[in-house]
């Protein structure tokens, strides 16, 4: 985890965000931009605990807090449209999860970013590293490379004939696949060929898996 501050960070945004400059002016209030890859029906749950955490610490839609939702559905491609949306509407905090967190990186880099479900945060440039995340972002990261190597264990030892393993992954980080460069030596001890299957968005899904069949994985 990095940024372990990450949710005081919101707190103190919209906290700041609601202070009005002057008693006589109105209490400005304060705005989020969610940008979300996938759709609001399969993100449902997740939307609604993160308004439910909102409510709790005294924020609620329509009365003293606005949400605006940008909701790419598996189109990664519309991703730096949606950021620039939110980032034109001057959202107070851009809130990203998964594919849509380097989307909202690329929109603004003064808007403070909080994101959540980042595979490898430095491989992907979200962060100049763990400690000092550094810039305008700061959040969650469930990178967990070393149960990969465990994973594959698991697996050749309940499918013994195991000799090709695809690996499917997300596309677009500066510095490619980290997981994978990080497991091939675990391959190597295991006699297990790995094969890179990479995909960018939802189109690529049934050439990779062609590739997968052809190659026999």
């Amino acid at each position: 985890m990095i940024g372990k501050y990450c949710f005081y960070l919101l707190t103190t945004i919209l906290l700041s965000a609601a202070v009005p400059v002057r008693a006589q002016q109105p209490v400005r209030i304060p705005r989020i931009g969610l940008l979300i890859a996938a759709s609001a029906a399969s993100n449902a749950a997740r939307v609604e605990a993160f308004r439910q955490r909102l409510r709790e610490i005294g924020y609620v839609e329509g009365k003293n807090l606005v949400v605006e939702y940008r909701y790419a559905d598996g189109k990664l491609e519309r991703l730096p449209e949606l950021a620039g949306e939110l980032v034109g509407l001057k959202v107070d905090v851009l809130v990203a999860s998964g594919s849509a967190i380097l989307a909202a990186k690329k929109a603004s880099a003064t808007i403070p970013i909080v994101f959540a479900g980042s595979g490898d945060p430095v491989g992907t440039g979200l962060v100049s590293s763990l400690a000092r995340p550094g810039g305008n972002i700061t959040g969650l990261s469930n990178m967990a490379l070393d149960l990969d190597g465990k994973r594959l264990e698991l697996l050749k030892e309940a499918f013994p004939k195991v000799a090709r393993v695809a690996f499917l992954w997300g596309g677009g980080g500066p510095r490619g696949n980290q997981a994978l460069t990080e497991l091939e030596p675990v391959g190597q001890q295991l006699r297990v060929k790995l094969l890179s299957l990479e995909v960018r968005s939802l189109d690529d899904f049934e050439g990779a898996f062609a590739r997968a069949k052809k190659e026999r994985a």
